[in-house]
């Protein structure tokens, strides 16, 4: 059962870096250079980043519970791996629910990011939000770096 739960680990945590990494190199570029306004493209990337929040939020859910099945202890969420998960988790939070969806409000308030003079105030807000997310994004990145080094660290001192 020990395995099963450590793959648990391991599959939760490798599909939501997966999908951060798909979105940010793959999915977010290709929106921008191959549909016909950026206004669309803005509305697939939003529409799929909530989607990988979502996922990403329910994986580090999956991580944690599976670390603490495992290891039979609340500990095993203080772990620095297990605060790295941690803290993936509260930064997609952030990202979905606070960042994301003022910069949704922002775009109904615009009609079009496209059409929105470039000094506007709004373009502006969302423009800085934007920054923002993507530096969330660049921290959840890092962080579940880290925790997949820690993990493969544990097992790998675990089997010495």
């Amino acid at each position: 059962m020990s395995t099963l739960l450590r793959a648990a680990e391991f599959l939760g945590l490798s599909l939501w870096l997966g999908s951060d990494v798909f979105l940010s190199f793959v999915v977010a570029p290709g929106a921008f250079r191959t549909l016909s306004s950026r206004d669309q493209a803005g509305a697939m990337v939003g529409y799929a980043l909530g989607r990988m929040h979502i996922g990403g939020i329910l994986s580090g859910v999956l991580v944690l519970l599976a670390r603490m099945a495992r290891t039979k202890s609340f500990s095993s969420l203080t772990t620095p791996a297990g605060l790295c998960v941690a803290l993936m988790i509260a930064l997609t939070a952030i990202s979905q629910f606070t960042v994301s969806a003022r910069m949704a409000a922002l775009r109904v308030e615009m009609g079009s990011i496209q059409a929105t003079a470039p000094d506007s105030p709004l373009l502006f807000e969302f423009a800085r939000l934007h920054r923002i997310s993507v530096s969330l994004e660049s921290g959840v990145l890092l962080a579940g770096t880290v925790a997949m080094y820690l993990m493969v660290r544990e097992l790998a001192l675990r089997s010495v």
